[in-house]
């Protein structure tokens, strides 16, 4: 008789949840790990995903740190919202919603962000500009980089939106995509059990309980990556109020969703890059992307 194979990565119950109303009504839920003890780290993701499935990265910030963690609108933990409000502006504004409400739930003390590519976008353009924080690290956030047309990045914008729509949308079985993951090249670097997390955390249950969904359904995808490029192109780094740390990809490497950091911004953020990692390097290389956090914020004086 053959047993299943425990997972390799169980995102443990929050020590306790909190749900927020966004200015259209859409709910984000928030949840408490760590050491409420330690200084304060909030952690959120990139396009299509959602923060449980970084952990492999923040598993290892649980002992040190408290931990905030939220996934954007139309994600992860989060109920379904319209269509039509799933855009850059509206992430912009969730993010100040969610900065406020965190202060007000979990009581007020200096924030560390730290953000992937999506979630990195939106922080970087709140009108804030990162008075928010005490500091914030960026993980391969979304740049506009000179040197390319126009048209080439928009080309590449509409190439990726029409992947994502032509995403198989429901699984018979949870481990179905998870085989189909081990296909993408773009992911063959991640740590071993990320596909079976990849699974249990971005797919959900159908409403007629046949089989499993995408949590941020395909169209919401591809929205996002259609336009998000759009205001990568405002991002100024000369205007962030808190001291600021970005790590990237490896530049070498082929893009994997889009252009990322310009030699220029290297100049005004502590810059480092992993390596061979791609777009993906939380799951790719956790440990190094944990310990260049945990560097970074033992310089601070977070008083």
């Amino acid at each position: 008789m053959k047993t299943s194979q425990k997972p390799l990565w169980l995102v443990p119950e929050p020590l306790s949840t909190q749900r927020l109303t966004m200015a259209d009504g859409t709910v984000i839920i928030l949840r408490r790990h760590g050491n409420p003890l330690g200084p304060r780290l909030i952690l959120s993701h990139g396009n299509s995903l959602c923060i449980d499935l970084y952990f492999p990265f923040w598993s290892l910030l649980m002992e040190d740190y408290d931990l905030i963690v939220y996934d954007l609108r139309n994600h992860g933990w989060n109920p379904s919202s319209s269509l039509e409000n799933h855009n850059v502006p509206s992430l912009i504004d969730d993010h100040d919603r969610i900065m406020e409400g965190i202060d007000e739930r979990y009581g007020s003390k200096p924030k560390i962000g730290a953000f992937h590519s999506l979630s990195a976008l939106s922080t970087l353009l709140s009108p804030t500009l990162g008075s928010a924080f005490a500091a914030r690290v960026l993980f391969d956030p979304p740049f506009w980089s000179p040197g390319r047309s126009d048209a080439f990045y928009e080309g590449q914008a509409a190439r990726l939106a029409t992947m994502a729509r032509r995403r198989t949308v429901r699984f018979k079985r949870r481990k179905d995509y998870a085989e189909l993951l081990g296909l993408i090249p773009t992911l063959r670097s991640v740590q071993p059990g990320v596909f079976d997390l990849f699974s249990r955390t971005t797919l959900r249950e159908c409403p007629d309980g046949q089989g499993y969904e995408l949590r941020c359904p395909r169209e919401y995808e591809a929205q996002m990556i259609q336009y998000a490029r759009s205001f990568a192109v405002l991002v100024d780094f000369e205007e962030t109020e808190c001291p600021t740390k970005v790590i990237g990809a490896d530049p070498t490497l082929p893009y994997s969703y889009l252009p990322t950091l310009a030699p220029g911004h290297m100049l005004t953020v502590d810059y480092d890059f992993l390596p061979g990692a791609s777009h993906f390097l939380q799951l790719e290389q956790p440990k190094q992307c944990a310990t260049l956090l945990h560097e970074f914020v033992q310089g601070l004086d977070l008083g």
